[in-house]
């Protein structure tokens, strides 16, 4: 299994040098990567207060590939993840261009690209992007990827895309970027079983729901002519709740269900997930250690 922890720019701060010795520290720490979540914009909180689905400005979200870029820089060698990039608000090729150049610069093998389809229609339209059609053109957006990474010159035409002859370089060296799917919908784990390379759901705690969700994916990975074995899945476990006994019972669980990666999520709030009382860099830190001393022995 793969430990992870979330970096909460919104709460430790933004500045180069708290990202820096943050993912340092959690670098030092043993842990395999970081996981930072996406919003390119959020609505004036005051002009929005109405409405029940938009995201505000009051969080502070790092583009993440410029995130990752830098962490990548003051690191050396431990992994990161969108959790995740919402793929369909962005050109494609553009997508496939940094991260392709983001898996070079890193030496190679430590970005795996989360990928979902958003939810905030504010940031669809800000960005001249359509929402109503975004499942679906995100399904092509993978196949043009996955493409581009694989082939040095490209012809594509589709429902959304058309790609003469063309290519992206530099290309990672392997061919290929490790691409894992967020969210829930009956789609998401076609696609997934289809072209992913790993399932990143956060509705389900530890019980009966999840594992029927994991054998779900599982047939459909079957079905589609793949091992089961070659998509991964991760979950997150919320460091606001419970004591260590609690946390060390749950990644047993998730562990025998034969969960491959596990994010220390300080952070996020809803449902069974509760975030941490503190808001520093210390407090965000503190937690992921004392997960990471009563877990360690588990992974």
């Amino acid at each position: 299994m793969q430990l992870g922890a979330s970096i909460a720019v919104a709460d430790i701060g933004t500045g180069p040098a708290v990202v820096r010795d943050y993912a340092q520290a959690v670098e030092g720490l043993g842990f395999d990567y970081l996981q930072a979540p996406d919003h390119v914009l959020g609505g004036n909180p005051a002009g929005h207060q109405d409405k029940a689905r938009v995201g505000t400005s009051v969080n502070a979200y790092h583009d993440p590939f410029v995130l990752f870029s830098f962490i990548a820089g003051c690191t050396s060698r431990i992994g990161f993840a969108p959790g995740v990039l919402i793929l369909p608000q962005r050109q494609t090729a553009l997508v496939a261009k940094q991260a392709a150049c983001l898996d070079v610069l890193s030496g190679g093998g430590r970005l795996r690209l989360g990928i979902g389809v958003g939810w905030n229609e504010l940031e669809f339209t800000g960005l001249n992007e359509t929402f109503s059609n975004r499942g679906k053109r995100s399904e092509e957006q993978v196949r043009v990827m996955q493409a581009l990474w694989a082939e040095p010159h490209v012809v594509f035409k589709g429902d959304y895309h058309t790609i003469d002859d063309a290519g992206i370089n530099p290309r990672p060296a392997s061919g290929r970027i490790p691409l894992w799917f967020g969210g829930h919908a009956e789609a998401t784990f076609r696609r997934t079983a289809q072209y992913g390379d790993g399932f990143m759901p956060l509705a389900y705690p530890p019980g009966d729901a999840a594992l029927a969700a994991f054998d779900k994916l599982r047939g459909l990975v079957r079905a589609a002519g793949r091992p089961e074995d070659a998509v991964g899945i991760e979950v997150w476990q919320s460091l606001g709740g419970g004591t260590p006994d609690d946390w060390r019972r749950d990644f047993t669980f998730w562990k025998q269900a034969g969960v491959t990666h596990v994010t220390a999520h300080t952070t996020y709030a809803s449902g069974h997930h509760k975030r941490i009382a503190g808001r520093s860099a210390a407090d965000h830190l503190a937690a992921v250690t004392q997960f990471r001393d009563a877990v360690a022995d588990l992974v």
